[in-house]
């Protein structure tokens, strides 16, 4: 069966309507990857000292794809069937390789495979939940900025306790409680 993946990246706003909804606090969204359970964000706390995001230190590697519209295959191969496309900038995690190819797994569990000429290191983020609080501060105290769907990508900045201050392409930057996002 074939997944359906956004074709283009999930944004918030851009120039002058980015203005507003910081100004007014109008709600962003983006389309959604695929269905998932809601997530509260009762739990949201502002802790501790602001960190640099390093990568993981488990020995996990997280890549991010480098082309709009990149296949992931059921095999390593061009021959092989297409599950699903994604959007430049999505993370996966490299759970195997095999020649150019990369078995991967993306933030729904769902493995595919990709090969090696549309992923990098290059380190993003995508929202796991069904909507996420953007907010101006590392804290739920902060205010919010915007509300981002399920699926939006962002390059992740540093961290801050529970919390990571995040960019989008569009150079939106905000705090999102980072167990809303994945990889954390």
């Amino acid at each position: 069966m074939t997944k359906i993946r956004p074709l283009r990246r999930p944004f918030l706003l851009g120039g002058i309507a980015c203005a507003l909804f910081l100004a007014l606090g109008v709600t962003a969204h983006a389309a959604p990857a695929k269905a998932k359970t809601p997530t509260k964000s009762a739990s949201e706390k502002s802790t501790a000292k602001k960190t640099p995001t390093k990568p993981s230190t488990s020995g996990t590697e997280h890549v991010s794809v480098l082309k709009d519209r990149s296949n992931i295959r059921s095999g390593p191969d061009t021959n092989k069937e297409i599950l699903w496309t994604v959007f430049k900038g999505f993370p996966l995690q490299v759970i195997a390789r095999q020649g150019k190819w990369a078995h991967v797994v993306d933030f729904d569990g769902d493995k595919g495979w990709i090969t090696t000429d549309l992923i990098a290191k290059q380190k993003t983020v995508i929202v796991k939940a069904d909507t996420a609080n953007l907010r101006v501060g590392a804290g739920k105290d902060y205010e919010i900025a915007a509300s981002v769907k399920h699926g939006v990508v962002f390059t992740p900045l540093s961290t801050e306790g529970d919390w990571t201050k995040v960019k989008h392409a569009d150079g939106t930057t905000g705090w999102i409680l980072s167990k809303l996002l994945w990889p954390n």
